[in-house]
């Protein structure tokens, strides 16, 4: 029975749900939580069940008694999808329509509206994990230049503009995703200048802004766990380091770096290390470490991680560093 588990869940995270259905939270994070083949997070009045199970027709019971408690218990919710981890089929995997007509196509967090579309591929096209980031990132960057590298679909430099970030430049290979940020910035008003979407390898495009001689106040880096291309290869569990120097040049001096590694199998403690031999030279230096939001981490966690996130409270380690240029 997955339903009580469900019940203690949602009342930690009554607090979340907001008169108007805009906001977006995860309310029930299995894997800290007690079901480890299960996931749910919320975005606007869309529901989105993760089956985790190693064998999908093991979570399917989870899933139809998911769907029962939501709808009993949460009944303004207009659309369920379900994303099955180890899917038969790529549409499985990037979501399958449980209930409704059509699931949301935007959220609103802290006054900002993001662009949604959460069956573009196994991931949300927005990361909850990261939404205090979104908030320090509004707080901290009025004025500022910013460059968002691995942008994905754009969230950090959407949350920049809303700050009132300078310039803002995005780069991300796909450039469907890129295009999502594109509509995240019409939803809220912002001019889309389509110099600053650059659909190209990170790569490729950093050495391009180093022979341009540009420089940013303020260098977003969010690569993914591992992938390889012709110009390059991100590897987030054994090259952390080589990727943050990478953009180092390109931060102007009394910037800011902020770097996220969501390797799962690095201890907190061993990126911290990184990071720490990376200010060996005192051009880097650590000013905080930012917490993922405890509806994500979950509340009252079950057993232990992978590797012990500690300092950081979560595998999505997120750091931001003033930089000192010479």
């Amino acid at each position: 029975m997955i339903t009580p588990l469900l019940e203690k869940a949602l009342a930690s995270r009554a607090s979340l749900i907001d008169p108007e259905h805009e906001s977006a939270f995860r309310l029930f994070n299995g894997f800290t939580e007690g079901c480890p083949d299960l996931v749910i997070d919320i975005y606007a009045s869309t529901a989105l069940i993760h089956n985790y199970a190693d064998n999908p027709e093991q979570g399917v019971a989870l899933v139809q008694e998911s769907m029962s408690f939501l709808n009993n218990s949460m009944s303004w919710l207009h659309a369920g999808i379900v994303k099955t981890r180890n899917g038969k089929s790529q549409e499985e995997k990037c979501g399958m329509l449980l209930f409704g007509t059509a699931p949301d196509r935007k959220i609103k967090e802290h006054g900002v509206w993001y662009a949604i579309d959460l069956t573009m591929n196994r991931d949300a096209s927005l990361y909850l994990d990261t939404r205090s980031l979104r908030n320090w990132i509004i707080d901290n960057l009025k004025n500022k230049s910013v460059l968002n590298t691995f942008a994905y679909t754009g969230s950090f430099g959407v949350a920049a503009l809303k700050g009132g970030a300078s310039r803002v430049v995005q780069i991300d290979l796909n450039r469907e995703f890129l295009n999502l940020a594109k509509t995240s910035c019409s939803l809220n008003g912002f001019p889309i200048q389509k110099g600053d979407f650059i659909s190209r390898d990170f790569f490729e495009q950093v050495g391009n802004l180093k022979r341009d001689k540009k420089s940013f106040d303020c260098v977003i880096i969010d690569p993914p766990f591992f992938s390889t291309t012709a110009k390059g290869r991100v590897d987030q569990e054994k090259e952390s380091a080589r990727l943050i120097n990478k953009v180092r040049p390109l931060i102007n001096d009394g910037g800011w770096l902020i770097a996220i590694n969501n390797a799962v199998f690095v201890s907190g403690t061993e990126y911290l290390q990184t990071l720490e031999a990376l200010c060996k030279d005192g051009y880097l230096n650590i000013s905080k470490l930012m917490p993922v939001p405890q509806d994500f981490t979950g509340y009252n966690p079950v057993g232990k991680p992978i590797t012990d996130p500690s300092p950081f409270n979560h595998s999505t380690k997120i750091a931001i560093l003033n930089v000192k240029r010479k």
